[in-house]
């Protein structure tokens, strides 16, 4: 009788997780036309793909910005794409960090926010600056 039953519970609960179709529902949030306070740009925008974690930046520097930064690296490109990855913390997103532990520099996000900081940290002294507005936030939902 004990087989039965344990059977029986053991059909049920295989069939229902066979046939369970899950929602995944993630979230992808984009600033485009994004004014930097310090050069200029022809194209800069910020995608942050929660689900994966990570911040995508495309820009193209205008003439005048790509000139001066190409004079100390030769690198230097004048369209480019950056990648990093992301957590949140509270109701911010950071970007990781980049530099050494004593000086580093990370991204600071806020959902639907326009304003883009950055975070400074040198021998365990921070602090945050605004470092560019944007002149438009989307926020979509993709499901999956």
């Amino acid at each position: 009788m004990k087989k039965n039953s344990f059977a029986i519970k053991f059909l049920i609960i295989s069939i229902f997780l066979f046939n369970f179709q899950t929602i995944v529902f993630s979230e992808i949030m984009l600033l485009t036309g994004c004014k930097n306070l310090n050069d200029s740009f022809i194209k800069n925008e910020y995608i942050l793909d929660f689900e994966k974690s990570l911040m995508t930046r495309n820009y193209i520097y205008d003439g005048k910005t790509y000139k001066k930064y190409k004079i100390t690296d030769l690198s230097i490109k004048k369209e480019n794409t950056l990648e990093r990855f992301m957590y949140g913390d509270k109701n911010l997103i950071f970007t990781d960090k980049i530099g050494y532990p004593q000086f580093y520099t990370q991204l600071v996000f806020k959902k639907n926010s326009l304003m883009i900081n950055i975070k400074t940290v040198i021998n365990g002294e921070e602090a945050i600056s605004k470092i560019s507005t944007c002149s438009k936030v989307e926020v979509f939902e993709k499901e999956s």
